[in-house]
């Protein structure tokens, strides 16, 4: 199957390239920065949001798509306008023209939890309104909604896909306000403190790097009759506190947990890390799993830590 996969250098696209790649998948890489993307794709380094760039990916044609590009939430808030033009106007566009070649191919489109709202709700599952808050949140609700209504025309055969909290990113800026969670991998890797932003019974709903790749292949080859009539699903998370994740860290590193010390801010925490009880029966159903137990979650995290 060639697969095109955009953000393909990006966290996550490295894992999902790599892993389809592995199974014999050809795949285009589209990236602003080629660096990033693994040998053995066919590599597009370019502005997603330009139109040249994206016919060039899509030139010799493709079998698939897996959409991961985006403007992230702190970035997105930061330049609404950036938001826009990247999260909705080129995503429309490039629905557009990949169908044009392939009318009705596989689009896999990763959404995020933030398009439930800030705060969210007491309990989430799969009657939850969308009711998002922010610029990212708002903007993804709208592109699911693409995605179903193009899929109700047999333009695509979509499925969306809402990330919950991914771990561990690497270490650096990423322009995620969530970040601290990964930060957490990184000091506690290397035997350093940590002073957590948000406290040790503040809850997160996480899934590995590894595992949100393997959900993505697994979206190219669902038979989409098992989805719910808005093609989305919230992918299936551990609900963990911030102290039980920062206490399996430092046993899987060989550290003392007391090298993390919490100074909570409310704000932060109230966002991304008061999440409540989560229900993901349609993902289950379609065949969406998350990383079994802590200890899987955070071994593979580790794993994958650069």
């Amino acid at each position: 199957m060639k697969i095109l996969v955009t953000g393909a250098g990006g966290f996550v696209g490295r894992q999902l390239v790599g892993q389809l790649l592995a199974r014999g998948d050809e795949v285009v890489g589209l990236d602003t920065q080629a660096g990033g993307i693994p040998a053995g794709a066919r590599v597009v380094a370019g502005d997603f949001g330009d139109a040249a760039v994206r016919a060039q990916a899509l030139g010799e044609g493709c079998d698939a798509l897996i959409h991961l590009a985006t403007v992230p939430g702190g970035a997105a808030e930061a330049d609404p306008a950036a938001s826009r033009r990247i999260n909705i106007d080129a995503m429309y566009d490039l629905l557009l023209e990949a169908s044009a070649l392939r009318p009705g191919l596989r689009v896999a489109y990763a959404s995020s939890i933030a398009v439930y709202g800030d705060p969210l709700p007491a309990h989430v599952d799969d009657a939850t309104p969308l009711s998002p808050r922010m610029i990212y949140g708002g903007h993804k609700a709208m592109m699911e909604h693409a995605v179903a209504m193009f899929s109700n025309r047999s333009v695509i055969d979509g499925v969306t896909v809402r990330l919950p909290g991914i771990l561990a990113r690497p270490k650096g800026p990423s322009g995620m306000k969530s970040a601290f969670m990964s930060n957490l991998f990184h000091a506690l890797k290397a035997g350093e403190a940590f002073v957590c932003p948000v406290s040790a019974s503040g809850t997160i709903w996480a899934e590995s790097v590894a595992r949100v790749a393997t959900n993505f292949v697994h979206a190219l080859d669902l038979d989409s009759a098992r989805l719910p009539p808005t093609r989305a699903v919230t992918l299936p998370a551990l609900r963990v506190t911030m102290g039980d994740l920062a206490a399996e860290i430092a046993r899987q590193c060989g550290v003392s947990e007391a090298l993390v010390s919490y100074e909570p801010d409310a704000d932060l925490e109230a966002g991304f890390a008061a999440q409540p009880p989560l229900e993901t029966r349609a993902a289950l159903a379609a065949g969406f799993a998350h990383d079994g137990d802590l200890a899987s979650l955070v071994a593979s995290a580790l794993e994958t830590l650069t």
